[in-house]
């Protein structure tokens, strides 16, 4: 059984922990109350923190003259001030985070899709952007798991977030050590995963390990988070997996029967036509590992990079197009 680390996450505090939203309510979500036996949970909510009360009248982001307030229209009030301070100040304070969930929309914590409008007119037109919380995380964390919860009921972006928030987490505490053979450690056992994101990047984290340029330890392990968030900026593409998959399909095809091998390229189109996760098809080459007792295979972490109580396929279709 593997005993994956615990990730720190932020997350807002509407989302299950306190009735706060402006109409005095709160949001049960069901991946932040699943997340909750395998994580440490910060809550926070931006516009509580500022003093807007609750309930409270809803606030909205104004754009004008190339610049943005955050306004709330029953009371006439510019708190953008309040806002932009406590962000500075509450995400400067953050240490060892791995990741964020914050709430789908809000002019504080929405990371996209918020709407901004051109004018304090009522009827304003909008467009989409970022909150003020979530468009500073976005910005100072860029390196980090971040999504809001709306995104996570889609089950391709939730593996991806639940993949890259474990492997953060675990690459932050090799870097506490300070060890090269640590990092060469998690560096082999995450070479499949890696490969399914970025095969380039892959081979420049090689390099970095390698050290041919002899660095000290923290030089080594700077130049090789910068070069990890590079690579795990963008979901793997399916073509990416479907590569992985059947290269560890490949060591094992002389054990597998015809009937097997058919099987498992069967499954493969039903996960190119995104009728299965990825989950399904990792936990079959998983079985077969398990059997054949291929050791390379056991050790790799896309067979097992997230607690498997996580996986789950429900799928709203929201946010496919990432």
């Amino acid at each position: 059984m593997i005993n994956f680390p615990r990730p720190n996450i932020v997350v807002s505090k509407c989302l299950g922990f306190a009735k706060c939203r402006y109409n005095g309510d709160t949001v049960l979500d069901y991946v932040v109350d699943q997340l909750k036996p395998y994580v440490n949970y910060t809550m926070v909510c931006p516009e509580v923190e500022i003093g807007l009360g609750i309930p409270r009248d809803p606030i909205r982001i104004v754009s004008e003259k190339n610049k943005l307030y955050l306004y709330q229209p029953a009371t006439k009030k510019d708190i953008t001030e309040k806002m932009v301070s406590f962000v500075d100040k509450h995400l400067s304070s953050l240490q060892d985070i791995d990741g964020f969930i914050l709430k789908y929309r809000s002019p504080s914590c929405g990371i996209n899709s918020v709407k901004i409008y051109n004018s304090y007119n009522p009827d304003a037109r909008s467009s989409a952007g970022a909150g003020f919380f979530g468009g500073e995380v976005a910005k100072r964390f860029s390196g980090l798991a971040i999504e809001d919860e709306g995104r996570l009921k889609n089950f391709s972006i939730r593996e991806y977030f639940f993949t890259k928030l474990f492997v953060l987490t675990q690459f932050r505490l090799t870097k506490k050590q300070r060890q090269m053979r640590e990092l060469v450690k998690f560096h082999t056992v995450n070479k499949l995963l890696f490969m399914a994101h970025n095969q380039t990047k892959m081979r420049e984290l090689g390099k970095i390990v390698a050290n041919q340029e002899k660095l000290n330890i923290d030089m080594v392990l700077n130049k090789y988070e910068s070069t990890l968030y590079e690579l795990l900026a963008k979901a793997p593409l399916f073509a990416s997996w479907i590569n992985v998959l059947t290269h560890a399909f490949g060591g094992m095809t002389e054990n597998l029967s015809k009937e097997e091998r058919k099987f498992f390229l069967n499954m493969i189109e039903e996960y190119r036509d995104e009728r299965i996760p990825l989950s399904v098809l990792t936990k079959l080459v998983l079985s077969w590992a398990v059997r054949f007792n291929n050791e390379y295979l056991l050790e790799q972490s896309f067979l097992n990079p997230y607690p498997k109580d996580l996986i789950e396929i429900t799928d709203s279709g929201k946010g496919r197009n990432r």
